[in-house]
């Protein structure tokens, strides 16, 4: 493993028999984690014996934590990180930890897998050649209505985060803003309760 690596290791979004064996041996030989909750990662290091040291990493914290980290790598540590599920980077601080470090010309690596938004786009039914990735919407209503608007003449797939509790609200204002059109629901995706809903608006 070369000294002074970033791994951004992608972690099971929902069944903890997800996780790659490259993963695994990664998080176990790195010298610290950083997690966007170590609270939610506690049943994955337990599940696979993962002692490896570590500290939270999260938009609370991520402006005078990557530089402490920073230097760590600099000084020849290797560090990984972990989203609270899925591959990190993807709405969440992640991204921003690998830009700082790439600033500095520190190497940034992958260790891929799960991602809930693949996941839920191979299993919609919707065309997967060409999409666009959203990820989560503004919560106040005028700012996502005008997110919206920009996707009026949208041909490609297009996949959106959204929390359960507003999810009645976002498909009102994509019938009112956008139109009628074909649409797929996927939550839970790989826990014993994996729901699709597909149809139209």
């Amino acid at each position: 493993m070369p000294q002074g690596t970033i791994y951004l290791v992608a972690t099971p979004i929902g069944n903890l028999k997800d996780m790659s064996f490259r993963a695994i041996e990664v998080l176990k030989t790195v010298d610290h984690i950083l997690c966007e909750d170590t609270r939610r990662s506690a049943n994955l290091f337990k599940y696979y014996g993962i002692q490896t040291k570590r500290s939270s990493f999260h938009d609370h914290n991520k402006n005078y934590k990557a530089p402490v980290f920073i230097k760590r790598i600099q000084a020849g540590e290797n560090i990984a990180l972990i989203s609270d599920a899925g591959t990190p980077g993807v709405s969440d601080p992640g991204f921003y930890l690998a830009r700082e470090a790439l600033k500095e010309n520190i190497a940034v690596t992958a260790v891929p897998g799960p991602s809930a938004f693949l996941s839920a786009l191979v299993i919609s039914g919707l065309p997967t050649d060409r999409f666009v990735f959203e990820g989560f919407l503004p919560k106040k209503p005028n700012k996502r209505k005008e997110r919206l608007r920009q996707f009026i003449n949208e041909t490609r797939t297009i996949v959106f985060y959204e929390s359960p509790y507003r999810i009645n609200n976002l498909l009102a204002e994509i019938m009112d803003v956008v139109g009628d059109r074909d649409i797929c629901l996927a939550r839970e995706l790989t826990k014993i309760y994996e729901q699709t809903f597909r149809g139209s608006i």
